[in-house]
């Protein structure tokens, strides 16, 4: 048995108190399990949340006046058993069906074809070949078999010859995961296992999935809902700064939670029938926005609690992890985002023109002579609730941001929501439209200092187990503990966190549904081969 599927000592009776620390998609996922599988009473559950809304990465906000805003959206698609679990007992926020339910049939409307997944020399690649050698398919090849033990912190880059990344496969790879080159070889393997049933359809984007509205409104809304509507209590606002632990001779647990509400200290009692569960680290912790004549500032240092709260509770305790490994290297796991919101429909009407796809049919369109590597997404329109008709909204990001732009010679971390269009339009040959456009947009851009912090090499133990060796009531979720087998950087793994945290922390003797593992698939390793060849399947 593994040891984040270890049954407590002492079983919590259902009038215990359960308190989450953290309102994204990893504690709001805790919550339903605790509900639906434990039978817990939803009036005792507490998700305490530091700013003044849930979500945390799967967030979306602003208005059409004046911009809105999404720091990103996760890649999902049909293997996501945890995901499409959980959502099958939430019904949509009118009711119509289950969001599961709803997921599954509008991309049987609105499937995943990209006609222009890269975007070079001002024309549109359709199903870009791979380019790859046979010295870098062995490479791969190897690296899928490799022990994860062998490769320990070794870096993609240590893997491969410079000429690898040079090819169109790594192009398309690394846009659609946010891959750098000096990131994790392990995360690298687990994402070629994970989504080998995908390696053929790779360069059309086929099988990846989209929400009918961004992925806050689509997902986050209704899960709270459903909460509210079972007496879950939200807490906001409320920044948790310490965790004070007890030990016995069977273990440790919980006794204390320290924290700051709107300015005022607060301490809360948690008995040894209580259950504490903490969502670990933040990738989006630090962000800051910019706007259309401003750039987004860059914050050097960890300011909110996430990551001080890890530091804490790893301080003198190796089963918690080591925090400074994802959050002391933000110049390895920054990048820039942005949210253009259009009152025109001319920037659209042209992409579609230029790409071949409808706005929400193509999916990310990548500038691979971009120096910035910059891609965007036009998504299918409206991608708010409540947008207006005449208002397009786009989402777009940059892996290189201290590299001077090809058209504005400034780095992408230093640039106005201005500049960033003025760069992306000038990848589209958009030059003749360029004063309409940004006359009728606003972009806003984000900086995130920690976004694909969790791609950073690591050694075993960096990451926690969900339960801590010898734990009696507290759990660790998100996207820092470690789970065999399953990716970070994913809503999946998130909520896979939660499922395997409930099970254990309840003693419930049903596990989460199992990763789905395509590379024992004899026809999905063939189409995989077949595809990395550059055979036709």
């Amino acid at each position: 048995m593994r040891k984040s599927e270890m049954i407590p000592v002492k079983q919590p009776d259902n009038d215990s108190a359960t308190y989450l620390v953290g309102g994204g998609i990893a504690s709001l996922a805790a919550a339903v399990f605790l509900i639906r599988d434990g039978d817990v009473q939803g009036h005792t559950i507490t998700i305490i949340e530091e700013s003044s809304r849930i979500g945390g990465a799967l967030d979306a906000g602003g208005n059409a006046k004046d911009g809105y805003v999404m720091r990103g959206g996760r890649m999902i698609e049909s293997k996501y058993l945890c995901t499409y679990d959980l959502f099958s007992s939430i019904p949509t926020l009118d009711g119509a069906r289950t969001v599961t339910q709803e997921i599954f049939e509008w991309n049987q409307t609105m499937k995943t074809s990209s006609k222009s997944r890269l975007f070079r020399d001002g024309h549109r690649v359709d199903a870009p070949k791979f380019g790859l050698s046979e010295d870098h398919i062995l490479g791969i090849e190897r690296l899928a078999l490799e022990p994860e033990s062998f490769l320990g912190r070794s870096t993609i880059s240590d893997q491969f010859s410079p000429t690898f990344f040079e090819t169109d496969f790594w192009l398309m790879w690394c846009t659609t995961f946010a891959f750098q080159p000096w990131h994790s070889a392990v995360e690298f393997k687990r994402y070629l296992m994970r989504f080998a049933h995908m390696v053929s359809g790779f360069n059309t984007l086929t099988g990846i999935m989209r929400t009918v509205y961004n992925q806050y409104d689509s997902m986050v809304r209704p899960l709270q809902k459903w909460l509210l509507e079972r007496g879950v209590n939200f807490t906001y606002c409320t920044r948790v700064s310490d965790i004070a632990l007890g030990q016995g001779d069977d273990g440790f647990w919980v006794r204390e939670i320290t924290a700051d509400e709107g300015g005022s200290p607060k301490t809360i009692k948690v008995g040894e029938q209580d259950r504490v569960i903490v969502t670990l680290g933040s990738m989006t912790e630090s962000s800051s926005l910019g706007s259309m004549d401003a750039p987004a500032s860059q914050l050097e240092r960890m300011d909110g609690s996430s990551w001080l709260l890890w530091e804490k509770l790893a301080k003198g305790r190796s089963v918690f992890g080591n925090p400074a490994n994802f959050a002391a290297h933000i110049q390895q796991s920054k990048w820039v985002s942005f949210t253009t919101t259009m009152h025109d429909p001319t920037f659209f009407q042209l992409v579609r023109d230029l790409t071949g796809n409808v706005p929400g049919e193509g999916g990310l369109i990548t500038f691979p002579e971009s120096s910035w590597l910059a891609s965007i997404v036009l998504p299918h329109q409206p991608h708010f609730i409540g947008q207006p008709k005449d208002v397009d909204v786009l989402w777009g990001y940059g892996l290189f941001v201290d590299v001077p732009g090809n058209f504005v010679k400034k780095p992408m971390s230093a640039c106005t929501g201005r500049e960033i269009m003025m760069e992306i339009m000038g990848h589209l040959r958009l030059d003749d439209h360029a004063t309409r456009i940004l006359e009728t947009c606003t972009c806003i851009p984000c900086m995130m200092p920690f976004i694909t912090s969790q791609f950073l090499p690591r050694s075993e133990g960096d990451r926690p187990q969900v339960v801590p060796e010898g734990s009696n009531n507290l759990a660790l979720i998100g996207q820092y503990c470690e789970l065999p087998d399953d990716v970070v950087f994913t809503v999946e793994y998130s909520i896979r966190s939660a499922h395997t945290a409930v099970n254990s922390l309840l003693g419930l003797k049903k596990s989460p549904p199992p990763v789905y593992k395509g590379k024992y698939n004899p026809r999905v390793l063939l189409e995989a081969f077949l595809t990395l060849h550059e055979v036709e399947v």
